[in-house]
């Protein structure tokens, strides 16, 4: 278990003439990392037997997915409740009117997206599982708070300030997945992670049906009991997490000492070509902070990042009214919602395992931005409400190809950016200004336009192609420094560039290394 007083870490101390972490001194993490010595230490990474190695992968899984899987549900449900409570008397009992409801939704993002950067600094400094718990305390305290706002002004004060508490979550758990896994093993465990953001759909619209259920108990309206009831579950887990969410390698105590030295050299040695070295253990630097927000990949992740938030944000926060004006009454819209997030889990879990076995990314985001693609088309062709059965048929289309193409996204970006200091901050940058996309999600769904949404399918529509763009770009980009890379060692060989640098020069290069290849 975490506590407050760090614990004795694993020291990644790495030599010419002895490659294998040192046995004899415990490490913390502000070790200087002297390296080189890779044959040394890929032997004893090979030394490991793919059952050894699964084996001890398992019991990081048991340990660390189910956690952060059901840390995502939570939040999700949180901040998508509103959608549930709207239909079930939240827009009549405060008198919104006009685009208050969107607005409300709106403003969610500005905070969530500003706070975010700074949020995966502070996890650097601070233990993740001392962050996480702060701001799981923080959430479920805000949304339960929701339940008892009277007027539309305590809704937006209420939704800015859960945007706040939630704005480092998500990057923070993305980042703990990629120092536990192998590029080509993360994007399965994430899919796991973030599948709970689909089956949370499912489960708010479950969990709404029942709660509402509740209305006239302690006189409270029963939309106000789907925000207390569902805020005070991560209240009560926070304090848990704070003691049994696993840290890092170097730190988890459910392992014993040679399983965390063998997690910390395999994971050293992934640079994608075979050669050089990455870390995991570099403390963070301004330096680290500036070549994040130089980095121009991270940049043509975000337009691909907002095929995602503008269609899913907009999708999740409408779906309950587009079924309900289709026909259905308010409780049968609720849980007509359940199937479509079902299958887009089954679509994320498809095609993270089909991305990590063939080990591409960019080929996944063009697919089920594609299938998004065909499902948008599909609802601004069908005369509404004329086919209610058509239409709620392709919004299994839509849900499936947005959260599908998700996790390669993530990913792609993950793989890309080393060292770990210059990760973190890049994703949170990737994720903080694509998650302002839900900006636009929340306010292209206009009431005016129901029951077609013109607007609303029309702009998520644009968006999923600009994104097919910009992977078939990406592709050719990365294809192209890798060959340029491969070509340098064959030409010139492996220690002639190694004689270049010292060995704490290549690793502070990270991405930029001459060894570091680029997913694709």
């Amino acid at each position: 278990m975490n506590s407050n007083t760090s614990p004795p870490e694993l020291k990644v101390v790495e030599k010419r003439e002895s490659a294998v972490v040192n046995e004899r001194a415990p490490a913390s993490d502000d070790a200087e990392v002297e390296v080189d010595g890779i044959d040394e230490i890929r032997r004893s990474v090979e030394s490991y037997s793919a059952e050894e190695t699964k084996r001890i992968l398992r019991k990081v899984d048991y340990r660390l997915i189910p956690l952060l899987t059901l840390l995502y549900l939570l939040a999700f449900i949180d901040r998508g409740n509103i959608a549930n409570a709207k239909i079930a008397g939240l827009e009549r009992d405060l008198r919104l009117h006009g685009s208050q409801y969107n607005i409300a939704l709106t403003l969610f993002f500005v905070p969530y997206g500003l706070f975010e950067v700074p949020s995966n600094v502070v996890l650097k400094i601070l233990r993740p599982s001392v962050w996480i718990a702060i701001m799981m305390l923080a959430w479920g305290t805000v949304t339960t708070l929701m339940g008892l706002v009277q007027s539309y002004e305590g809704l937006l004060a209420a939704r800015f300030f859960l945007g706040v508490a939630e704005s480092g979550f998500f990057p923070a758990a993305t980042y703990l997945l990629t120092i536990w896994y192998k590029r080509y093993e993360v994007q399965q465990r994430m899919a796991i992670f973030y599948g709970s953001a689909s089956l949370s759909g499912a489960f708010s619209g479950l969990l709404a049906f029942a709660i509402q259920k509740m209305h006239g108990v302690a006189n409270l309206a029963g939309w106000r009991w789907i925000f207390i009831l569902e805020g005070l579950l991560p209240v009560l887990l926070s304090l848990a997490i704070w003691f049994v969410l696993p840290d890092s390698p170097e730190r988890a105590k459910f392992l014993t000492k040679t399983e965390r030295e063998f997690l910390a050299n395999r994971l050293s040695i992934e640079t994608g070509s075979g050669h050089g070295r990455v870390t995991n253990n570099d403390k963070i630097t301004l330096g680290h902070v500036i070549a994040a927000f130089k980095e121009w990949k991270i940049y043509c992740a975000i337009l691909m990042f907002w095929a995602n938030t503008i269609g899913v944000y907009g999708f999740t926060a409408t779906v309950p009214t587009v079924i309900n004006d289709l026909g259905y009454t308010a409780a049968q819209a609720q849980l007509l919602t359940i199937p479509i997030y079902v299958v887009a889990t089954m679509g994320i879990l498809t095609f993270a395992y089909l991305s990590d076995r063939y080990q591409q990314r960019t080929p996944f985001i063009i697919a089920g931005n594609t299938i998004a693609l065909l499902g948008f088309a599909a609802q601004l062709a069908i005369p509404h409400p004329r086919y209610p059965g058509l239409t709620y048929a392709m919004l299994f289309l839509v849900a499936a190809g947005l959260y599908s193409a998700f996790t390669p996204v993530l990913c792609l970006i993950a793989n890309n950016l080393a060292p770990s200091s210059k990760r973190a901050v890049g994703m949170a940058i990737l994720i903080s200004i694509g998650n302002w996309g839900g900006i636009a999600g929340s306010n292209i769904y206009r009431a005016a336009e129901k029951p077609r949404y013109p607007t609303g399918f029309g702009v998520s529509l644009a968006i999923c192609g600009i994104a097919i763009i910009t992977a078939f770009f990406l592709r050719f980009a990365f294809k192209r420094v890798n060959d340029q890379r491969d070509r340098l060692i064959a030409e010139q060989g492996e220690e002639t560039i190694r004689a270049r640098y010292t060995a704490k020069e290549l690793l502070d290069m990270g991405d930029l290394s001459p060894f570091f290849r680029y997913t694709l």
